[in-house]
């Protein structure tokens, strides 16, 4: 890709990456961005934008203090809101964006979390990932973040993830040795296999 920029979410990006959502009719309203730009500068949350010979691309979130418990309780931090535009996609963008932010996860922690959504217009996303490496934490599916269990009725929309996870290693974005969260959870605690 000619000419791809990478870097932090500024001030001055807020009304067009807006802007480029509300042409596609995306619900992703400028307040979205202005609080990922505030809980940037707090440190709760980076955010990484692209742009492609100047015009805006795509994004990619690191929340680093998520919602999901697992990851909470893990100090695992998660990758969210990851969206390239239709017309850039299929470029290298999103690779470019996720390699960017595992990159800065991998200098904070030796893992990184990820939900995915089960409708069928997640599948480029779900691909994507267990190409990268990402594999389901071992907890099952959720619904708003609980965990469904066996017996539940659930609506196939947005609300329902599935949580995965990659073991990052020297910063490296498509190498990971598959090790499951209870596995992760052990070694940080202290105790054996």
């Amino acid at each position: 890709m000619k000419h791809l920029t990478i870097r932090p979410l500024e001030n001055g990006d807020v009304a067009p990456i807006s802007a480029a959502f509300h042409s596609l009719r995306w619900d992703k309203p400028r307040s979205q961005y202005e609080r990922y730009l505030l809980e940037q500068q707090e440190g709760v949350r980076t955010t990484f934008v692209a742009f492609a010979g100047g015009d805006f691309a795509g994004y990619v979130t690191i929340n680093w203090n998520p919602s999901y418990p697992p990851f909470r309780a893990d100090g695992i931090p998660e990758i969210q809101d990851f969206n390239v535009l239709p017309r850039f996609r299929r470029r290298g963008i999103g690779t470019r964006l996720m390699d960017e932010a595992e990159r800065k996860v991998s200098v904070r922690s030796s893992v990184v979390g990820i939900g995915v959504g089960m409708p069928p217009d997640y599948g480029a996303a779900q691909r994507l990932y267990v190409l990268r490496g990402y594999v389901p934490d071992g907890m099952g599916l959720t619904r708003d973040g609980r965990p469904v269990r066996r017996g539940d009725r659930i609506t196939l929309d947005d609300g329902l993830v599935l949580y995965m996870t990659k073991a990052l290693t020297g910063g490296s974005s498509h190498s990971a040795k598959y090790r499951p969260l209870k596995e992760l959870r052990n070694e940080r605690s202290g105790g054996s296999r």
